[in-house]
């Protein structure tokens, strides 16, 4: 049990160089008895006045307690370093020596505590330190701590302030809003979206504008050409009101992490950033979004829609979900997905594939294929590429790097005979997942693959 009252260290060292003094004395050569009396003396003035500074500082303290106000913003992002901002306020007439440290929740990384601080009567004094969130969900920050210095500095205090909030962890929305920013401006190709060369144009007309060099001529409007005088073209845009639907595995082995760094977080971690990511662009591409999870007890499930506000309730309903040390039943997955979705829709199927998955795999593709168009995609694991091409020195390295590069021609092969006549395949290290999904998505949207 941790007492609430401790010496302070001023008031250890005091005691340690009394009895030091003591020692001295006696080797000196002076009496027990007078070295005795000193000490016996000189102790009881310094209980007395301990005693007296804890109760000077007890009555300070209860007129006027140190109080601790914590701003936090109304969500957190998985990997996103966040800078926190708390202020001790001290309202009464006595200055404190504090050490204070925040309990923010095991699920942080942190830097910046305990911090020591003065507080001066009257006044406010902000601190600040840095927080990284290692997993989704919901966290708490308890009430801060404080070691409170008495005012003659005899003992620490063991205080508590503040009080007790709860926060979000979401996906890295991030990405979402990096993209949202570049397509703005154009430069998609920062983040590795390619510009997709159109076959053909777009079947859903969008507006008439000023005709310009290198339109089609079959695209003019003669009627409005004549009205204003002037070329006019219709201009078409990317069939809209189509369906892409998420199929994520949340099984065992999605629990890959690989260190599951601050920047890239784990490989399901990703795989969700993926989704969001391609979910933003299909609702700005007027598409209806939805989700199901499979692989674990906590099933989820998001039915299909749009707006401005879908991808906050997707969010909402998965930001929170864990893979779980389940086996993941893809041809059940597949079946439940065909009773509740009958409208064709790109489906993407986000898993990590092995070769011995194959067998299993294979038989809910094929069910899925029978209505709707799928797009596998597969997480690769890093380790592998790392292994595969770390330098030949000795002969463990040698069985390494064989064992690599016999494992990921294995899973190659397998993967490639998944994809039929007509598969859509994805297979990438989990850091260029999402560049990977938009680009193929938009591909499937200009060459009117749905």
């Amino acid at each position: 049990m941790r007492l609430p009252v401790i010496p302070s260290r001023a008031a250890i060292r005091a005691v340690a160089g009394l009895a030091l003094l003591a020692v001295a004395a006696l080797a000196a050569g002076v009496p027990l008895a007078i070295v005795g009396g000193v000490a016996a003396a000189a102790m009881a003035a310094g209980f007395a006045w301990a005693i007296v500074d804890l109760r000077r500082s007890a009555q300070a303290w209860n007129a006027a307690p140190l109080h601790w106000h914590r701003q936090l913003p109304a969500a957190f992002a998985i990997g996103v370093p966040c800078t926190l901002t708390g202020t001790l306020v001290n309202d009464g007439h006595s200055a404190w020596r504090v050490e204070l440290f925040d309990h923010v929740d095991p699920l942080f990384d942190f830097q910046g505590l305990p911090r020591s601080v003065q507080a001066p009567a009257q006044s406010r004094t902000d601190i600040r330190y840095t927080v990284v969130p290692r997993h989704r969900g919901l966290v708490r920050f308890a009430p801060a701590e404080l070691r409170v210095r008495t005012l003659r500095g005899c003992f620490d205090w063991r205080r508590r302030a503040g009080n007790a909030q709860a926060r979000h962890v979401y996906p890295n929305f991030a990405a979402v809003a990096r993209y949202a920013w570049l397509a703005g401006d154009r430069r998609l190709a920062d983040i590795g979206i390619k510009s997709v060369a159109q076959r053909g144009a777009g079947t859903d007309f969008k507006q008439l504008a000023d005709y310009q060099a290198g339109d089609a001529i079959r695209h003019i409007d003669w009627k409005a050409t004549l009205k204003h005088e002037r070329p006019i073209v219709r201009q078409f845009q990317d069939e809209r009101d189509q369906r892409v639907l998420f199929l994520l595995d949340c099984g065992r082995r999605m629990r890959a992490d690989e260190g599951a760094d601050a920047a890239h977080g784990s490989h399901f971690d990703e795989a969700l950033n993926a989704l969001m990511l391609l979910a933003h662009v299909a609702l700005k591409q007027g598409d209806e979004v939805g989700a199901m999870t499979f692989g674990t007890d906590d099933r989820r499930r998001f039915a299909p829609r749009k707006g401005a506000s879908t991808l906050n309730a997707l969010m909402a309903t998965l930001y929170d979900i864990q893979p779980e040390a389940t086996h993941s039943d893809y041809l059940l997955a597949a079946r439940d997905l065909m009773q509740v979705q009958h409208k064709r829709a790109l489906v993407v199927v986000l898993t990590n594939f092995r070769d011995e998955d194959a067998p299993e795999l294979a038989p809910a593709l094929r069910l899925l294929r029978s209505r709707h168009l799928v797009l596998l995609a597969s997480l690769r694991e890093r380790v592998l590429r790392e292994l595969a091409e770390q330098p030949l020195t000795t002969a463990a390295q040698a069985v390494e790097i064989a064992g690599a590069h016999l494992f990921a021609q294995a899973r190659r092969d397998a993967f490639q005979r998944l994809a039929g006549h007509d598969g859509l395949l994805i297979d990438v290290e989990p850091a260029q997942l999402a560049a990977e999904l938009v680009n193929r998505y938009r591909a499937v949207k200009r060459a009117g693959l749905l």
